[in-house]
């Protein structure tokens, strides 16, 4: 009696089969994974200067000495720095606090008073405010191009408190 030999692992042509079939997925979920990538870099940036507004207003309240975000425009970007006043009428960054860039890739609108700044007085209030100039926007054209929500507004409020909103811009 013969023995024939045990049939082991995968043929070369059932191989190439599974990884043709990966590619096909890879190619046709590939507008989605970069849609989605867009979609989070859009919201990290918004987040954190929400957590910047948020940090400037409880450090107010905290040391009783008055905090701001400050934007500026610097190389054909916008940035923003969390600063304080130790002495009245000067500021300077606060301590830990870093310049962070918003991202080139996005359309930026800044609308807030002559000095671009969001101030918080003592109790967390904000110093000059204007109803009419009370926000930040972010905007993705890549995802405007794709009749995505592209926008995302930040509204600040004479009382402190920020609302972050999602919007298209159609």
């Amino acid at each position: 009696m013969e023995k024939s030999p045990l049939k082991r692992g995968f043929t070369t042509i059932e191989v190439i089969v599974v990884v043709g079939i990966l590619g096909i997925l890879l190619v046709s979920s590939y507008p989605a994974i970069l849609n989605t990538l867009e979609t989070r870099s859009l919201e990290n940036s918004a987040r954190e200067i929400l957590t910047a507004l948020q940090t400037a207003r409880f450090r107010t309240i905290d040391t009783k000495v008055n905090h701001r975000v400050r934007f500026f425009q610097q190389e054909r970007g916008w940035r923003y720095v969390l600063e304080w006043e130790r002495e009245a009428g000067t500021w300077t960054a606060a301590p830990g606090a870093l310049i962070k860039l918003i991202p080139s890739k996005f359309v930026v609108t800044v609308n807030l008073p002559d000095d671009q700044c969001v101030e918080y007085s003592s109790v967390g209030i904000i110093e000059g405010y204007d109803s009419t100039r009370n926000s930040i926007a972010l905007q993705s054209l890549k995802l405007k191009a794709k009749n995505q929500p592209d926008l995302r507004v930040l509204q600040v409020y004479a009382g402190g408190s920020i609302r972050n909103t999602k919007l298209a811009s159609g």
